[in-house]
């Protein structure tokens, strides 16, 4: 889908981010988000956003430049890019949500394995 050169009256661009926002928030599971994420945007878009988060959790985990280019198939230029994006707002609680994840993650495999012993 191509975009009009043409601006968006900054009011109604707003209303629409939100909204787009909204939709996003009242989906009720992961699943029901990829379905969504799946159908909304072609392949390219989809993978080139969902690239973007892996870099900048794997940057947050201190993976090289040379690691993430050659897992991600991506420039250092792209990389240098997310790495200026880290310090935003929206990127920090991104990446805290989803550190928040992996350690809930540990933490309820190891209080299975007590359960278990």
């Amino acid at each position: 889908m191509r975009t009009s050169n043409q601006r968006t009256n900054p009011i109604l661009k707003r209303q629409i981010i939100k909204t787009f926002a909204q939709t996003l928030a009242d989906l009720k599971d992961p699943a029901q988000v990829e379905t969504f994420l799946k159908d909304f945007f072609n392949e390219s878009e989809l993978e080139t956003f969902a690239k973007r988060l892996a870099v900048s959790y794997w940057l947050k985990k201190k993976r090289s430049y040379v690691n993430i280019k050659n897992n991600l198939k991506i420039s250092s230029a792209t990389i240098a890019t997310i790495q200026n994006m880290l310090e935003r707002p929206g990127m920090k609680l991104a990446i805290k949500d989803m550190e928040a994840e992996e350690w809930a993650n540990v933490w309820s495999k190891k209080i299975k394995k007590f359960i278990k012993s």
